[in-house]
C-alpha cells in the first residue's frame, strides 16, 4: 500500500537526512523519483521551487507536497492525498522527534569531550556533500534547458544562477528578495 511505503521512504530519510532540508532534497529526490517513480523529475522540481517558497522548512515542505502528489498520481482523491502528505510529513519528523527525547541530556552531558565531537567533525563534510548532491540534481534540463535544445532559456538559466549565487553570496542580497528578482528576470526574458 502507497501509505506504507511513504510511512517507511519518510521515516528513513527522517532518520539518515543529516544537515537539515537541503541536506534530505537529495534523498527525497533518489527515493520519491528515481527508486518509486511516484513524481516525475519536472514534477519534484516545482516541489522544491514551491517548498522555497513557502514558510517553514524545506525538507517539511517538500514531504507534505511529495506524499500529497504521491498519493494523488497513484489515482487517489483529494482527502486520500491529504491523508498522504500528514503520512510523510508525520514520518520525516518522527525520528528527530524520538531522538531529540531520548538523546537531549545525554548529549548536554558529553558535548565537549572529544569522541562526540570528532562525530560532529565527520558529519560536517557528509553534510556539505548532501548540499552539493541537491545542487547538482537540481542542474538539469527541467530547469536550465541544454544548449542544443533551446540556448536562449539555457544560458538565461546560467546567468540567473551565477546572479543570484553572486548577489546572496558577496554582496549579501536578501535570498527572498534574490528569488523575487530571478522570478521577474524569468518571466521578463523567458515568457
Amino acid at each position: 500500500m502507497i501509505f506504507l511505503k511513504l510511512f517507511i521512504t519518510f521515516f528513513q530519510i527522517g532518520l539518515f537526512g543529516f544537515g537539515g532540508g537541503y541536506g534530505m532534497l537529495s534523498l527525497i529526490q533518489g527515493e520519491v523519483v528515481h527508486k518509486h517513480a511516484w513524481l516525475t523529475t519536472s514534477e519534484f522540481t516545482d516541489i522544491v521551487a514551491i517548498s522555497q517558497m513557502t514558510p517553514g522548512p524545506i525538507g517539511i515542505n517538500s514531504a507534505t507536497y511529495c506524499g500529497y502528489t504521491a498519493v494523488h498520481n497513484e489515482g487517489f482523491g483529494y482527502w486520500m492525498s491529504v491523508l498522504g502528505s500528514f503520512t510523510a510529513t508525520f514520518a520525516l519528523v518522527l525520528p528527530s522527534f524520538i531522538l531529540m527525547i531520548l538523546i537531549a541530556k545525554i548529549l548536554m552531558k558529553y558535548m565537549n569531550t572529544s569522541s562526540v565531537q570528532s562525530v560532529f567533525s565527520g558529519l560536517r563534510p557528509a553534510v556539505v556533500g548532501l548540499l552539493a548532491a541537491a545542487t547538482l540534481l537540481l542542474m538539469n534540463p527541467e530547469n536550465f534547458s541544454a544548449p542544443d535544445v533551446n540556448p536562449w532559456q539555457f544560458w538565461i538559466s546560467c546567468a540567473l544562477f551565477v546572479a543570484s549565487f553572486v548577489g546572496t553570496k558577496y554582496f549579501k542580497v536578501n535570498p527572498i528578495r534574490m528569488i523575487c528578482y530571478a522570478g521577474v528576470a524569468g518571466l521578463l526574458l523567458l515568457y
